[in-house]
């Protein structure tokens, strides 16, 4: 019971290491690839939670598949799972997170992987299915089931709420006082981080994985969720992009000896957000749109084979009618001449 309720609660430390990184120095040399990547700070706040999660996901595999020997978790989604928190420790402890309040281009970075990429990893990985298979009967009957059936589960979790939901943070996060805010702040900038987090993986619930949700989804409907997303990601890369004047009064103060203009970088950002989101809404859209194929073939294959078991059926009653009938023509034949 306890490795089923700490599988599902996994997500959350993630979230709060999420919420609790946060850098405010001025670097003294400008980034590179090589900082980018490898300028590692060892957070205890992102790497604990992020340890945390891993290892109640291999106690909820290893429960699983010693109870189901036959029907194990498969290895990628084990593999998404790992990918998605590495990701997000990326985004908060790597360069990415010494440079997030120093060059906004860097920020955007951050902020598309958390939103755009490792919510997507998490959930393909299918951590409430995990749970469900490795809770007992009574913890599903008590815990989870309710809570995914709960009120404000399923108002969030509606498609139009989560749609919306993301978009309004979007907007809201970029084009309010809060960005700015979140840049001077350390408890604001968290909360961003939160609310990015928690809005995207709402919004990808629906679409991604093999998760249960509230609300199902035809194909169709997954198609145009995920492609009306992608215009409102672009409007707002393209309102950051063309922007005549920068937009964040942090970045116009902060004083630094190189790197590109506060205009320049924000240039930079939106560039990165409008190609960045694009990549991956149309890959998402791809994907939907093939498992929509691959469904479709699988229900005509279905069909094709109950149509086939049903001609053959008729076939077989039409030899079995047809050699009843000749029996019978045989014996009025046979009984013909006995009676003349």
């Amino acid at each position: 019971m306890a490795t089923a309720a700490g599988v599902v609660l996994a997500l959350a430390p993630v979230a709060a290491s999420t919420a609790l990184a946060h850098g405010g120095t001025v670097p003294t040399v400008p980034p590179d690839a090589a900082g980018l990547l490898l300028g590692w700070t060892g957070d205890p706040l992102v790497w604990l939670p992020a340890i945390v999660a891993l290892v109640l996901w291999w106690a909820g595999v290893r429960s699983v598949n010693r109870a189901h020997p036959a029907n194990p978790v498969r290895r990628a989604r084990s593999v998404a799972w790992a990918l998605g928190v590495l990701v997000m420790v990326f985004a908060l402890d790597s360069g990415i997170e010494r440079y997030d309040t120093t060059l906004f281009w860097v920020h955007m970075i951050q902020h598309m992987l958390l939103a755009l990429v490792a919510p997507i990893l998490l959930l393909y990985a299918g951590p409430i299915t995990l749970l469900l298979r490795a809770a007992s009967p009574g913890t599903r009957r008590r815990w989870v089931l309710p809570f995914l059936h709960a009120r404000i589960v399923r108002f969030l979790s509606f498609p139009v709420v989560s749609w919306l939901l993301f978009a309004a943070v979007m907007w809201a996060s970029h084009f309010s006082p809060l960005f700015d805010a979140a840049l001077e702040d350390q408890w604001v900038h968290r909360l961003e981080h939160a609310l990015f987090i928690t809005a995207a993986l709402l919004f990808w619930w629906p679409v991604v994985g093999p998760d249960p949700s509230p609300w199902r989804m035809t194909a169709p409907a997954k198609v145009l969720y995920v492609g009306l997303q992608m215009p409102q990601n672009t409007f707002l890369a393209l309102a950051i992009y063309a922007s005549s004047a920068p937009l964040y009064h942090h970045y116009v103060t902060t004083v630094r000896s190189w790197g590109p203009t506060a205009l320049e970088d924000q240039q930079m950002a939106g560039g990165i957000m409008w190609l960045g989101g694009d990549v991956v809404f149309i890959t998402m859209i791809i994907l939907l749109v093939a498992a929509w194929m691959r469904a479709d073939e699988r229900r005509s294959v279905g069909e094709d084979r109950r149509l086939e078991g049903e001609r053959a059926a008729i076939r077989e009653r039409e030899v079995k009618l047809a050699a009843r009938r000749a029996a019978e023509a045989q014996a009025r034949e046979a009984e013909g001449p006995r009676g003349g």
